[in-house]
């Protein structure tokens, strides 16, 4: 069902965490994955891991803030690159009375405009070759609920949120596919010591299913997205989180 044998996909963020997660899934279920990021050394281990594995990977240098760089990674791309996984993306983190305009701007610049503007370039590429493609934005279940410290994380995330189903609206045409996927909290190395903590457990005790999530539980839903089993899946947005977004107030 996620045979993705002859298919190339370009993910976004991928010199690690979740990127770098998505990059070698799909490499595992046959794609040819080009990894973009700008942390060059990572990129090229990532790239050189997923060789080992057996997979087929390349690394290129990328900053989604860069309109220009995003246009020449695009253009460059084989011809047969037809899924995109725009991950890339960064906290935001501080008390709204206090974030810097500078922060506030580096976080929708990197996870709203960037998607935007590697979503755009990358299905500007489709329609010219009259080509079917499936474009997944990794945003968040904080694009749809709030969470104290995390104005501008949230508010890039629900628009991300809100750009897929405008994408979805106007490319459908073009045969050109846009869903969201909305991890809740997933463990990772980073966050780890806070689920550790007093606070972070009684997070955990706040979604329905009692547990983080891994990173492996979004497999299912990324693979879905981005493949031709969901074909007719255009303007969604799935959440994967233990049933969090429903949990009582």
């Amino acid at each position: 069902m996620f045979d993705l044998s002859g298919r190339t996909a370009m993910v976004t963020g991928a010199s690690g965490g979740l990127g770098l997660h998505f990059a070698k899934l799909l490499a595992r279920h046959g794609a040819a994955v080009v990894l973009a990021a700008r942390r060059v050394e990572a990129l090229e281990e990532a790239r050189d891991a997923i060789r080992r594995e057996g997979g087929t990977a390349q690394a290129v240098a990328l900053d989604v803030s860069d309109s220009a760089r995003i246009r020449e990674v695009v253009t460059a791309l084989d011809p047969k690159a037809d899924i995109l996984i725009n991950n890339a993306g960064l906290s935001g983190a501080g008390a709204a009375m206090d974030l810097p305009e500078a922060e506030w701007d580096r976080a929708l610049d990197t996870n709203l405009k960037g998607a935007f503007l590697t979503a755009q370039a990358f299905a500007g590429r489709l329609r010219e070759a009259s080509t079917s493609g499936s474009i997944v934005n990794i945003a968040s279940i904080l694009g749809h609920r709030v969470a104290g410290g995390l104005s501008a994380y949230a508010t890039s995330k629900a628009g991300l949120v809100q750009l897929t189903k405008v994408l979805a609206l106007e490319w459908a045409r073009y045969d050109i596919r846009v869903n969201a996927l909305c991890p809740g909290y997933i463990e990772t190395d980073l966050n780890r010591g806070f689920f550790e903590t007093d606070a972070g457990k009684a997070l955990v005790k706040r979604i329905p299913q009692r547990r983080l999530g891994q990173a492996e539980d979004l497999d299912g839903a990324l693979l879905l997205l981005a493949s031709d089993a969901g074909r007719y899946i255009t303007g969604a947005t799935l959440a994967v989180d233990g049933g969090h977004l429903v949990s009582s107030l």
